[in-house]
Order: structure tokens, then C-alpha cells, then sequence
């Protein structure tokens, strides 16, 4: 792990289902960095037969989150691993105001720098739809949507040639509420404190992923 803090570092923030996996994926290959996604840790977490997988699995399909313990030693571990040395993307992470401040600590302890936290804003009523329209193959995890990104060859994925197809369990209307309400009490006080910090950057993310995603390269000054 570098200790002299080069490298880019990016949080990818905003509301569930405003388009951060799918930007995170997209600067994960410009930049040649690690895509952090805490939802995915935790999902195959919870995928695991354990006492412990079990329970996160009934907090995650109710749209409840993980304990902040978990996550961050989850973040920290993963965060030494040699493919982070150039740099990562955080996505879904920190979600709450007490993980924003453990992970600067953290951060500091490994001598690392963060570059920016991006907001990407979008209203609710379309992330609704983002979010109830979307779906993944089941080979490649390579992500779709019924209106806005369908497989050019219907029920063949473009990555891999796959021809399984799955829905989040948890992409459903009630739940994405629960998330939406749950999203403004815990992780939207991050966005003041990481402005006050001088690190936030805000990106309209209604236009189309290209669109959107010019935007966030503009930001970091990314070619």
C-alpha cells in the first residue's frame, strides 16, 4: 500500500439508484482503479450459509444496512489489498455521518488522500423507476434496465453471452421507500460534512450514462 497518498480516491455518493455502481464501473476502467462497492461485499456476505450471512440477509431484503463495525473493518480490509496501490472508487460507503468520520481516520492512519466525494442528484420519482426496471445477468453480473438499457440481442447479455437474467430481491417498490427515507436521515448529513471539508462535488445524474458520466471525468480532470 502506497503511504504517500498519490493515487486517485473517489466516494461515489447519492441516493439509492442514482446511477453510482454504474458511473463507479465506468471510472473504474478510464482510471484503471478499484471499484469499491460495499452493497456487493455485503450481499455476498449475506449470500453465506453462516449465523452471521443469514442474519444481514433479512436486514438487507427489509432495505435495513449493516452495522457500521462491519462495514468499516469490511472497507479497511480491503482497502490493503495490493489492486487499491493506484487508487479506488467507494460506492454505497460511508453511509452514515459516524462512518464519514472513521473513514477519514482510517484513511489518514494509511496515509492515503481523498480527492473528492461526488454527489450524483436525481429526483426520487426517477430513481423509482431506475430502480424497479432493472435488472442483471446472472453470469457476468453485467447490469440492464427494461426501458433505458436493454441487451442489443433480447435475452442475451452483450458482455458475456449469458442468457440468465436476475432482479435484486430488494428492488421493489416498498423497499426502495424504506431506502429513500432511510437515505435522507442517515447518509445525507454526510454531504455538509464533506463539503465543509472542501471535498464535495455535485453532478446532475438525469442525463444519459454517457452524459453523466463526462460530467464526473470533468470533475477529476480525467482525459
Amino acid at each position: 500500500m502506497s503511504k504517500n497518498g498519490q493515487g486517485l480516491h473517489v466516494v461515489l455518493t447519492g441516493a439509492p439508484g442514482c446511477g453510482k455502481g454504474t458511473q463507479a464501473r465506468l471510472l473504474k476502467e478510464k482510471a484503471n482503479i478499484c471499484h469499491l462497492s460495499t452493497g456487493e461485499m455485503l450481499r455476498a456476505e449475506a449470500a453465506k450459509t453462516t449465523p452471521e450471512g443469514r442474519e444481514l440477509k433479512e436486514v438487507l431484503d427489509k432495505g435495513g444496512f449493516a452495522t457500521d463495525e462491519m462495514i468499516i473493518d469490511m472497507v479497511s480490509r480491503r482497502i490493503d489489498e495490493d489492486d487499491c496501490k493506484n487508487g479506488f472508487i467507494l460506492d454505497g460507503f460511508p453511509r452514515t455521518l459516524p462512518q464519514a468520520k472513521v473513514l477519514e481516520k482510517m484513511l489518514a492512519e494509511k496515509g492515503i488522500v481523498l480527492n473528492a466525494v461526488i454527489e450524483i442528484q436525481v429526483p426520487d420519482e426517477i430513481i423509482m423507476e431506475r430502480i424497479l426496471g432493472r435488472y442483471a445477468c446472472m453470469k457476468c453480473g453485467q447490469g440492464y434496465h427494461d426501458k433505458h438499457l436493454k441487451p442489443k440481442i433480447y435475452g442475451v447479455c452483450d458482455a458475456c453471452g449469458g442468457t440468465e437474467f436476475y432482479r435484486r430481491i430488494d428492488d421493489n417498490r416498498t423497499t426502495v421507500q424504506n431506502r429513500l427515507v432511510n437515505y435522507r436521515a442517515l447518509t445525507y448529513p454526510t454531504i455538509p460534512y464533506f463539503e465543509k471539508k472542501g471535498l464535495l462535488k455535485c453532478v446532475d445524474g438525469t442525463g444519459s450514462i454517457p452524459a453523466v458520466a463526462k460530467k464526473i471525468d470533468e470533475l477529476l480532470a480525467i482525459k
